[in-house]
C-alpha cells in the first residue's frame, strides 16, 4: 500500500525549459551583485562559509563569485550553490520576473492523492527553500499545502541509495510503501535499491515496456491502484528492479 509519495521537481512536475531557460540564467545574471550586496547577511555568509570549506581554503568575495559561477556553468548539484540560487529566484518570484512553471496532470493529481490521504514530499536537487518558492508562486497559486515536507542534497545526493533510507527513515514510512517519481533512471535506481516503488516519467517519449522502471508520459498515467503486481499496457507492475 502506497503511503507516502516522493517527487522530484525538474522534468517530472515542472519543465526541464523552465529551470534550463528561466531559473538559472536568471541566478546567473544576478549572482555576482547579489553577493556583493548581501554577503553580511547569514544565509548568504552560510553558503559563502560552506562552499570554502568544500573548496578547502580561504578565498576573496571575488573569488568566491567566479567558484558559484563556475559551477553553475558546471551545473554541479552544490547545496551551498543551490542555497544562493534560492535566495535569487526569492528576488525574482517576489517581483513577478517569472511564476513557478507545473504540469497541469501534476497539480491535479498530487492534490488528489493528497486527498486520499497519501503524504506527498519533494525531493530535489534545488534547496528547500528553492522548491517551496517555485510551488509557493505559480499560476495555480501556492501548492505548498499539499506537501508534508521537502528534501534536498542536505540528506544525500540524489543518486545515492543511502539518501532515501533516510528520506523514508525521516518520514517514518517503510520504503515498500513509498513511491519515487523522477525523470532520471540513476535516482530510480537509487530509490529501487533503497526499497521503493518507482515511476520514471518520460513526458517527450514514448513509453518502454522493457525500462527498467515503469514509464509514464504523465502523472495522469500513473494508477496507484496498480502497483500490487497488475499488468500495466502488456507489463508486470511492481515498479522493482528483478
Amino acid at each position: 500500500m502506497i503511503q507516502a509519495i516522493i517527487t522530484d521537481i525538474e522534468g517530472t512536475t515542472s519543465s526541464l525549459a523552465f529551470v534550463k531557460d528561466i531559473l538559472f540564467p536568471y541566478a546567473r545574471n544576478h549572482i555576482a551583485d547579489y553577493i556583493r550586496i548581501h554577503e553580511k547577511e547569514p544565509l548568504v555568509q552560510q553558503s559563502l562559509n560552506e562552499a570554502g570549506k568544500i573548496i578547502g581554503t580561504d578565498l576573496t568575495t571575488e573569488e568566491l563569485i567566479h567558484t558559484f559561477i563556475q559551477w553553475m556553468d558546471e551545473d554541479k548539484k552544490i547545496t551551498p550553490l543551490k542555497a544562493i540560487q534560492g535566495l535569487l529566484w526569492e528576488n525574482g518570484y517576489l517581483k513577478g520576473d517569472f511564476k513557478g512553471h507545473l504540469y497541469e496532470d501534476a497539480v491535479k493529481n498530487l492534490k488528489k492523492w493528497k486527498n486520499l490521504g497519501i503524504k506527498i514530499y519533494v525531493y530535489s536537487s534545488g534547496s528547500i527553500y528553492a522548491q517551496k518558492l517555485l510551488f509557493g508562486y505559480t499560476e495555480y497559486g501556492d501548492l505548498n499545502s499539499i506537501f508534508t515536507d521537502y528534501f534536498d542534497t542536505h540528506i544525500g545526493a540524489k543518486t545515492s541509495v543511502d539518501s532515501y533510507q533516510r528520506i523514508a527513515a525521516a518520514i517514518a514510512v517503510s520504503p515498500e510503501n513509498c513511491l519515487f517519481l523522477s525523470d532520471i533512471k540513476q535516482e530510480l535506481d537509487a530509490a529501487h535499491e533503497a526499497g521503493m516503488h518507482t515511476i520514471w516519467l518520460v513526458r517527450n517519449a514514448k513509453p518502454d515496456p522493457s525500462a527498467d522502471h515503469v514509464q509514464v508520459t504523465d502523472f495522469n498515467a500513473i494508477d496507484l491502484g496498480k502497483l500490487c503486481g497488475k499488468a500495466h499496457e502488456g507489463a508486470t507492475i511492481n515498479l522493482r528492479k528483478p
